[in-house]
């Protein structure tokens, strides 16, 4: 009896040790299946990726080695012609300068503000929550409803100069978008009230992350107000400053929607930047070959700007 006993325990042991086995290939086969789909994925999103971004960078490239015109296939090699074109184009050295001054105008401003409104919602003040949203939803309306918004605003008889005159300032008004001195300052405040919002969310953000400890030492040692946030705080928010910093250099340099239907790049080249360039060679005057050579300067322009950026932040990592 004790050995068939036994032997009956034996029998139950292996199959609770083949169920286990069983249960381990199932749930191997599983991980593997897991693994293979996220490796299809991955290679599905760099095809994608190299197919739809990097491809046609080449191809953009290669066309503004020719002189293509848009109606047929590119035939004649050109080399670097379109590109010398530039050097003696004034509307391009119009559009870089217009680029330049809406990035120092746009870049600094926004980044003041931005800060300067996370400073006060860093102050505890009740509702955060409700003054967060107002500032940032300017952002999450779409360009060209903030643009319509604003051409509404900035006409002869808008809202800006309707304004001013309730308040006895009428010497004030201005033709805000009809004026070549002044238009490309007027887009750029349009745009700083946009962005402002987006701004303050990543400096907040930064401001919550200083370690209490650093504060409270600070403030012991006689630090408050605003030397508080000047010797502690936002100098350890440089990569956040930093990172705001290229956000918004590369929207400046991309900038089209906006503009485009605000001003129409106008009045004459006033408000005209490299995008606006671009679209214009390539789709009112069929220069596609030069605008693609424009559309690759431009692209250089962004790396250079893109690639300290990202060397920065993986050295830190």
């Amino acid at each position: 009896m004790e050995q068939v006993s036994e032997e009956i325990d034996n029998i139950e042991d292996f199959k609770i040790e083949k169920k286990h086995k069983f249960s381990k290939n199932i749930i191997t086969s599983i991980f593997a299946r897991d693994k293979l789909i996220i490796r299809l994925i991955f290679v599905t999103c760099c095809i994608l990726v190299a197919y739809f971004v990097y491809y046609f960078i080449a191809w953009n490239f290669i066309v503004s080695m020719t002189d293509w015109e848009g109606l047929t296939q590119p035939e004649n090699f050109v080399g670097f012609e379109n590109y010398l074109r530039m050097f003696d184009d004034p509307i391009f050295w119009t559009s870089l300068t217009n680029n330049l001054v809406f990035m120092l105008v746009f870049i600094p401003s926004s980044i003041v503000i931005g800060l300067f409104l996370a400073i006060l919602l860093d102050q505890k003040i009740r509702k955060e929550s409700v003054f967060r949203t107002i500032y940032l939803l300017p952002y999450a309306l779409s360009f060209v409803v903030t643009a319509y918004l604003w051409q509404w605003m900035f006409v002869e008889d808008g809202v800006i100069n309707s304004i001013l005159d309730l308040f006895g300032l009428g010497s004030l008004k201005m033709a805000w978008v009809s004026d070549p001195d002044i238009a490309l300052f007027s887009v750029s405040f349009a745009l700083v009230w946009q962005f402002s919002g987006y701004v303050m969310l990543i400096f907040l953000a930064a401001i919550r992350t200083v370690p209490q400890t650093h504060i409270m030492a600070a403030q012991i040692d006689g630090a408050s107000g605003f030397r508080l946030y000047t010797r502690v705080i936002i100098p350890q928010i440089k990569t956040s400053t930093f990172t705001a910093f290229v956000i918004l250099m590369i929207f400046s340099l991309k900038a089209f929607d906006f503009i485009w239907i605000l001003t129409d790049g106008g009045p004459g080249y006033a408000t005209t930047i490299l995008n606006i360039t671009v679209f214009r060679e390539a789709f009112k005057k069929n220069q596609f070959a030069y605008s693609s050579a424009i559309a690759t300067t431009l692209l250089l322009i962004v790396m250079v700007i893109v690639i300290p950026y990202l060397y920065i932040t993986y050295k830190k990592r």
